[in-house]
């Protein structure tokens, strides 16, 4: 079984997968990839299970070593990433060689990647997911952060790939001030009229107070109709809270089970993914829409990654013999080359 060593994590580099679903019963936050959309584009690349753990790197990448002949894929955030200093496509399956050292050189636009290695990592799950979990310290390698001279043991992939590739119809666009849709509610009643409208209209910043957990906005207060507090609810991912200070708070992947405070909407899950890739200074506004064409809009993409896949599938090869990758130069240019034995 091969493995990757980790030189330099960068910032804030985790194990995450889709998270601990089914547990928040039991008080167990949710946790999981932030981008979960690009999440599962890094997996399909590589022909992993969608929701299959990746490395999710924040604001600042990581340089890794590998010592294993693999297949990688690059989503979400432009870190402009190398392999031995040469500059490799997004969104495409890359051949990496036992010894390729990956490095990520700076952030474009958004501010998390994933790193998606073929076959996964073979790491203990913890109440069904590899997800790290940072304030519990489970999950992920021994429930931390990746520091430098970490390996993590890739499990042998059964087959291999050609190069696959993302169309662009289905790659966001990253910026740093959007829109995003909400379902209003389920505290809406709680608002005065003059409070949902600063909620509707206001532009608001994403502050230095934002994490994983969730995102405090700088903007115009909204007006509370009788107090903010309520007796404790469930929380999803993207609800928006406003305690009494009246600034709201967008619930993220780590966020915890419960909350006492009223929640004005709920971000669309459509428009998560552009939403977890926003940092201090960004800019957010929310627009109103309904549940039909919210669930519409998961619908057509679904769809369209299901086509995706089933291409994909369509070229999956199963070897007869032990592939060796190689990188030959010809004419300026850098060709991935798989030899086989088949006799």
């Amino acid at each position: 079984m091969g493995y990757l060593k980790i030189k330099n994590p960068g910032l804030l580099t985790t194990i995450q997968d889709l998270g601990r679903i089914g547990y928040q019963q039991y008080g167990i936050p949710v946790a999981g990839a932030m981008d979960r959309y690009a999440l599962e584009l890094s997996n399909i690349l590589v022909g992993n299970n969608r929701y299959e753990g990746v490395l999710e790197m924040t604001f600042m990448g990581a340089e890794i070593e590998f010592n294993i002949n693999t297949k990688i894929a690059i989503t979400g955030a432009n870190m402009k990433p190398t392999v031995n200093g040469e500059n490799i496509e997004m969104y495409k399956t890359i051949y990496i060689n036992k010894g390729d050292i990956l490095k990520c050189n700076g952030l474009i636009k958004g501010c998390r990647s994933y790193l998606a290695v073929s076959g996964g990592f073979d790491i203990c799950k913890v109440m069904e997911s590899k997800s790290t979990y940072l304030r519990a310290k489970i999950g992920g390698l021994k429930g931390r952060k990746l520091k430098p001279g970490d390996k993590l043991k890739v499990n042998k992939s059964d087959y291999t790939l050609g190069v696959r590739k993302i169309p662009k119809d289905l790659i966001p666009e990253y910026k740093d001030e959007i829109t995003v849709r909400v379902i209003m509610g389920p505290e809406e009643d709680r608002f005065t009229k003059k409070g949902i409208n600063t909620f509707l209209e206001e532009v608001y910043t994403i502050t230095n107070q934002s994490d994983r957990m969730g995102y405090r906005l700088d903007g115009e207060k909204i007006e509370h109709l009788n107090g903010a507090d309520i007796i404790s609810g469930g929380i999803s991912f993207g609800a928006i809270q406003v305690p009494g200070h009246g600034e709201p708070i967008i619930m993220m992947a780590d966020r915890q089970t419960t909350g006492g405070y009223t929640k004005i909407a709920n971000v669309i899950s459509y428009d998560l993914p552009y939403l977890a890739q926003l940092k201090p200074g960004d800019k957010v506004r929310f627009e109103k829409t309904d549940i039909s064409n919210a669930q519409n809009l998961i619908k057509k993409r679904e769809s369209k990654i299901l086509k995706l896949i089933d291409g994909f599938k369509k070229e999956k090869v199963k070897p007869k013999g032990e592939i060796r990758n190689f990188k030959i130069k010809f004419k300026g240019k850098t060709f991935n080359v798989g030899v086989q034995e088949i006799k």
